[in-house]
């Protein structure tokens, strides 16, 4: 329920208003400016009704003070005929519009839900502008199997409200298989809100869902909306939720059967309509097992599965992954890379990658920073994918990169010597050191 408070030193007017509005909005009552700060404090608001007449304080001075703290919300000014000229200061100052005295309650509706239309519509178009290069520069791509079975199942699954479980190890792009619902689905005009359920603190997980109210607990000097209320009629994607600690997860389920969030410190439930995607690295049904996960939220949360293969489970998609890559590193970094040698692209095709799809993003933004050659080659790549079980070299050879610190090289010499000579005394002898420095380093390199 959006919040109204209505600013005016007359009782009649308070009151008549506060009738007229209190079972559509969350309505306040001002009439002296100490309550002004006080509720401005508090809560956040998304319509004023501001009375340019107010007391002896200056209305345009509390018009500055409530667009400085709230900026978003939408003021509207009530005026009378003698005052029209400071109403058109009020708009230059940033107020949504103004009535005319004596009030006409359905004229006043109409204007106040017009500008919670346009407020909610402003809102929605900063998100898509700030959605809108990651959309463009991150998406789904490969013609595999595995991954044609998941477009599938988006397809099926994107107009359809039920609750969605992403699951597969982590750099798979769970979070693009989200995304590729929500912005291809009947709610993509409204707003996609992200939690990382494994990178907030699990004192801090309620109030970064559900909100809050003022004083709800030491730093909460004024009410903040949750992420469940931000997400209102579009979509929240709880990424890591096989993280969440087990008291949230009583109150999740609570908030999924009953489509009610009660913010931190708040005693009114809130209304909500979201559809959940939940994200996990966790195989959940073992969590459920140990007592870690709620087996009754697994099953509501799991409504559709879709199962993000690794990317060795695709290996054909990988040409396709490089090319997307060299193109999208080449606009980030002013580059002009026009492709990779076919041995390179052998070299990433037979590596093990444990990161996924977010590995191989990063070796090929390592090589396009360092290559100062048009194709990507072997000597561009990191350590670990040029391994010698990758690549057929002799046995007493080595590949090594002028990018590669000493470090780097010394820890690719001991385990090449230890591989292919075995006697650590021999190996200690050949490199010129002790055997106790030797075995330091074996210890240092994790050998």
């Amino acid at each position: 329920m959006n919040k109204l408070l209505i600013i005016d030193d007359e009782k009649a007017i308070c009151n008549s208003l506060k009738f007229a509005f209190e079972d559509k909005y969350k309505t306040y009552i001002a009439k002296d400016f100490p309550t002004v700060k006080k509720y401005i404090s508090m809560y956040y608001f998304d319509i004023v009704l501001l009375d340019l007449k107010f007391g002896d304080i200056d209305g345009l001075e509390v018009l500055k003070y409530i667009k400085k703290d709230l900026g978003e919300c939408q003021v509207i000014i009530m005026t009378a005929y003698s005052s029209i000229d400071s109403s058109i200061k009020a708009m230059k100052l940033g107020a949504w519009d103004y009535v005319l005295k004596p009030l006409s309650l359905d004229n006043l509706e109409m204007i106040i839900e017009k500008a919670i239309e346009y407020k909610n519509l402003s809102s929605r178009l900063q998100d898509m502008h700030n959605e809108l290069s990651a959309i463009k520069s991150d998406k789904i791509i490969g013609k595999s199997k595995g991954i044609k079975d998941v477009f599938n199942l988006i397809n099926k699954v994107k107009n359809v409200d039920v609750n969605v479980l992403i699951t597969g190890e982590s750099g798979t792009g769970k979070e693009l298989v989200a995304r590729e619902i929500h912005y291809n689905g009947k709610r993509k005009k409204e707003r996609f809100e992200v939690v990382n359920c494994g990178a907030i603190p699990k004192n801090l997980i309620e109030s970064e869902l559900f909100g809050y109210e003022k004083g709800a607990f030491t730093g909460a000097v004024k009410a903040r909306k949750g992420k469940f209320m931000l997400a209102n009629r579009g979509t929240l994607f709880l990424d890591e939720i096989g993280e969440m600690d087990s008291k949230t997860q009583v109150k999740l389920l609570r908030i999924i059967q009953d489509k009610v969030v009660y913010p931190v410190g708040g005693e009114d439930g809130i209304k909500i309509d979201v559809r959940i995607i939940a994200a996990t690295n966790r195989k959940l049904l073992e969590e459920i097992e140990k007592g870690n996960f709620r087996e009754d939220l697994y099953y509501r949360l799991n409504v559709i599965n879709i199962n993000m293969p690794s990317l060795r489970e695709r290996i054909e998609d990988i040409p396709l992954l490089v090319e997307h890559f060299i193109k999208k590193y080449n606009q980030a970094l002013n580059k002009n890379i026009k492709s990779i040698s076919p041995e390179a692209l052998k070299l990433l095709k037979a590596y093990n990658y444990k990161g996924n799809i977010r590995e191989l993003e990063n070796i090929l933004e390592r090589a396009i920073i360092l290559t100062e050659n048009e194709i990507i080659d072997v000597h561009d790549l990191p350590y670990q994918v040029i391994r010698d079980e990758n690549i057929k070299i002799p046995d007493d050879k080595l590949i090594i990169s002028i990018y590669d610190t000493f470090e780097v090289i010394e820890e690719k010499v001991i385990r090449k010597a230890i591989d292919k000579i075995g006697s650590k005394r021999k190996i200690a002898k050949i490199l010129g050191i002790s055997e106790r420095t030797l075995w330091n380093k074996i210890k240092k390199y994790g050998i």
